[in-house]
């Protein structure tokens, strides 16, 4: 691959956050009088989401779209998710669209550093993998409907519960597309849809009714014959001849889709395209750091591939030496024919610091910092001398949340501020009169100013926090426990008394004059057992009917035998356990305190405020060290949670205390990123820090393990 130019290469335009929803927007209407589209490249998703959120609101009247990368790794062995590929599709087919349209509309299309990487479905074989409209009155041919559904990666089961699966009930046809929030159910007449409904998936109760279904692929994969002709040719081209068992070749062969096919994409085109094939002559701009973002990409991609050749390389000598238990080997796809480097020649990068050739006519806002730290500061004070001086100009004042700007909006009246007033859009806020100020809400961290505008944030006047976006993402279970309609007939079930039996359906029995909805399950010997609705939680799944299993006989002592075996079994582990443990709690381990460090003052130093669950791993890992025993701990948590920063008070803590402390990342550039965190975060402190990785130079290398040994390395 070749190496993105770096920023100093670029065009650089002063637009700190917000007001660089201003410039797309006018690069946007700029690249509109040429055919073109603005298109923006972020550093990553959590940055791609706020800029979508802010030209949501400044630049509302401009055509937005998204296309976000792949949520799995290089060279992963699972699939991307479904509605991220579904956001992609989507993508691409609008743009496809508009190059054929003869009106064009001003666009920003955004996208991140690591999208812009990945090659793409090619132009030309875009409409293998099309959309289909489905819209109330119109018509619907079965068959052409389920061969649509095949081809453009949506699996048939019998209850709908997840993200790109349809189900097919008589008239009813439910399915759940890769753009939507929650699944729609159509009702036919022959062949004619009567109605389009929303449901709720764990209920299965029909929601509010649409007027039309956009379907876009739930996949950037097809799998007809051609297609799969081409994979199986270009596969036994790169890897040699398919001799030995290999579920990936196997399953594509027999038209299957499986788990992480997508990895192997560019065998199933004969020649892969780029975003960029999609929007010619489009108007580029990069965030601050973006560049550097696809260059460390570029690196991890690297890694991984890498990582791929030597466990095929092992593997197979594995193999040569155990016939009997051969093992599948992962041939990685070369990185040029999945990864391709952008090289920008006209792109402009947008900088949040001020420049000798500002061209964006705009400054970051006012921080009151300096005023909260005097002992007899008064911020609303010197908020208002501020206001005063951009007499013209519009004042806005952004709040995080709606709580939050009714808080503040209580002290701004009671600091004696001119009509404030609420607003929920930008065209609200352009009709504000002079002398008031308009309050929105944005998840905007830092204020602005341009030529029109004042932006001023919650977090500018009341000081620095960290405020998480949450994200209201729907909980998503197979509510098996919850709704019986999850199940299909011949479904294996346990009963915790009875052991394991075969689900044959739903039946209404009148038991002493009262109706009740029971599950019927069949066990050995065609034995029935009516269990209510109400007392389902007495269930639960084995398995489904496709897997096979041995029924227990009803009053029979084979479920009793196995589940004491199983207990004895468990005893005999949990004794073992116990044994571990105790043996641990006898052991002694060196007593690391924070109490004889500058702790507090270091970890004053930490940007953000520690979330709840942060603060009880911190001091959970902290009372570990101090305890004088072996530390036994897991720190479990999502990308962006601060595990790195437990791992920064635990590693201080320990080195001022005397001690070393190593940190094993799972590849090269994670080693370097964490390397340059840990430097940053411990300035100021004695400590020494050094990196090891295949990158650092083999002099360089041999030097700090002797400074290792010696004791002069801390981390």
């Amino acid at each position: 691959m070749e190496t993105a130019k770096n920023s100093t290469q670029l065009n650089i335009i002063t637009a700190p956050e917000g007001e660089d929803a201003f410039a797309l927007r006018d690069r946007a209407i700029e690249a509109q009088r040429s055919g073109g589209v603005a298109l923006h490249i972020t550093t990553d998703d959590a940055r791609a989401q706020g800029l979508i959120d802010l030209c949501s609101f400044f630049a509302a009247d401009i055509e937005l779209i998204y296309f976000p990368a792949w949520d799995c790794l290089p060279y992963d062995r699972v699939s991307p998710n479904t509605q991220v590929v579904g956001q992609r599709m989507k993508a691409l087919g609008i743009l496809a669209a508009r190059k054929t349209s003869d009106i064009k509309k001003p666009m920003i299309v955004m996208t991140t550093a690591n999208a812009v990487l990945r090659k793409v479905v090619p132009m030309d074989s875009l409409s293998s993998l099309g959309g289909l409209t489905l819209q109330k009155g119109g018509t619907l041919n079965e068959a052409q409907f389920q061969d649509f559904m095949i081809c453009n990666g949506y699996e048939r089961v019998d209850t709908v519960r997840s993200t790109g699966d349809y189900a097919i009930r008589g008239g009813l046809i439910d399915l759940w597309p890769a753009t939507l929030e929650n699944p729609v159910r159509l009702d036919l007449f022959g062949d004619e849809i009567e109605t389009l409904k929303e449901f709720d998936p764990l209920s299965q109760r029909s929601g509010k009714p649409i007027d039309h279904l956009s379907l876009n692929p739930a996949t950037e994969i097809p799998m007809d014959k051609e297609s799969i002709q081409r994979f199986r040719g270009r596969y036994r081209d790169l890897f040699g001849a398919v001799t030995k068992a290999d579920p990936l070749y196997e399953a594509i062969s027999d038209g299957r889709r499986i788990n992480g096919m997508e990895h192997w994409q560019s065998l199933f085109f004969e020649k892969m395209g780029t975003l960029f094939d999609y929007i010619p002559g489009a108007h580029i701009s990069l965030d601050h750091q973006a560049a550097q973002g696809m260059s460390e990409a570029v690196e991890q991609i690297e890694d991984f591939y890498q990582a791929r050749e030597i466990l095929a390389i092992q593997t197979a000598e594995a193999n040569k030496k155990n016939k009997d238990h051969q093992q599948a080997i992962y041939h990685a796809v070369p990185v040029s024919d999945v990864f391709e480097t952008p090289v920008f020649e006209n792109a402009v990068t947008f900088s949040p610091f001020t420049n000798d050739n500002d061209t964006a006519h705009a400054r970051q806002g006012r921080d009151f910092s300096d005023i909260r730290a005097l002992p007899d500061g008064d911020v609303f004070e010197a908020l208002k001398g501020y206001i005063e001086t951009h007499t013209g100009k519009t004042i806005v004042i952004n709040a995080y949340s709606e709580g939050a700007r009714e808080r503040l909006k209580g002290l701004l009246e009671n600091a004696g501020f001119p009509t404030l007033q609420n607003c929920e859009t930008f065209e609200n806020v352009k009709k504000v009169k002079k002398g008031a100020i308009a309050l929105i809400t944005l998840p905007l961290e830092r204020g602005f100013s341009n030529d029109r505008f004042v932006v001023i944030t919650e977090q500018d006047i009341l000081g620095d926090r960290l405020i998480r976006k949450s994200k209201a993402r729907k909980r998503k279970s197979d509510a098996f426990l919850r709704e019986v309609s999850s199940l299909k007939a011949g479904d294996y079930i346990v009963h915790i008394d009875h052991g394991v039996g075969r689900f044959e359906g739903l039946e209404t029995l009148d038991v002493g004059g009262a109706k009740h909805d029971c599950v019927k399950l069949i066990y050995d010997g065609e034995d029935k057992l009516f269990i209510p609705v109400e007392n389902i939680e007495l269930l639960s799944r084995y398995g489904d009917a496709d897997m096979g299993a041995n029924l227990d006989r009803l009053g029979g002592a084979g479920w009793q035998s196995r589940h004491a075996k199983v207990k004895k079994n468990l005893l005999e582990m949990a004794g073992k356990l116990i044994d571990i443990a105790a043996a641990r709690q006898l052991q002694k381990a060196e007593i690391f305190a924070s109490a004889e460090t500058n702790y507090p003052e270091f970890a004053a130093r930490f940007p953000y405020e520690e979330t709840e669950d942060q603060d009880t791993a911190i001091e959970a890992v902290l009372e570990d060290l101090e305890a004088g025993r072996p530390m036994d701990r897991l720190v479990c948590g999502d990308v962006g949670y601060g595990k790195t920063e437990i791992a920064i008070r635990a590693a201080y803590v320990t080195a001022m205390a005397g001690g070393q402390v190593a940190i094993i990342a799972p590849t090269t550039l994670l080693a370097r990123q964490h390397f340059e965190n840990f430097q940053k975060r411990f300035t100021g402190t004695p400590l020494k820090i050094a990196q090891l990785s295949r990158l650092v130079p083999s002099g360089q290398a041999e030097k700090t393990k002797k400074l290792l040994a010696e004791g002069h390395v801390d981390i």
